[in-house]
């Protein structure tokens, strides 16, 4: 099963009109995943991190950027990651080796 049909199942999608948008969303998690990680390929460890994150992006679409909402005695907040998704992600972390130069006399 592709990483694109998983994510329809967590998201609860049948069919296809939305392939595109939910395989845009999936390629942006991954290049943000990529990046955090100082990673050049997704370790499969990290797929059901990936679809997590695609999950909350596709359900903040429209409210990207709220921090609180209250309507009709509701009330919303979104925080950027849960703690739980940023561990996982910082087990894959890699450390970027920088060479140093001392200073010339």
């Amino acid at each position: 099963m592709t990483t694109l049909e998983k994510l329809k199942i967590m998201l609860g999608i049948t069919g296809s009109d939305q392939d595109e948008t939910l395989s845009l969303l999936l390629e942006d998690v991954k290049n943000d995943l990529l990046t955090w990680t100082n990673r050049s390929e997704l370790p499969p460890a990290l797929e059901p991190i990936q679809r997590q994150i695609a999950v909350i992006r596709y359900n903040r679409q429209g409210v990207e950027g709220q921090t609180s909402h209250s309507e009709g005695g509701v009330s919303r907040s979104f925080e950027d990651l849960p703690e739980s998704i940023r561990a996982a992600i910082n087990q894959y972390r890699l450390l970027k080796v920088v060479r140093y130069a001392a200073p010339s006399a």
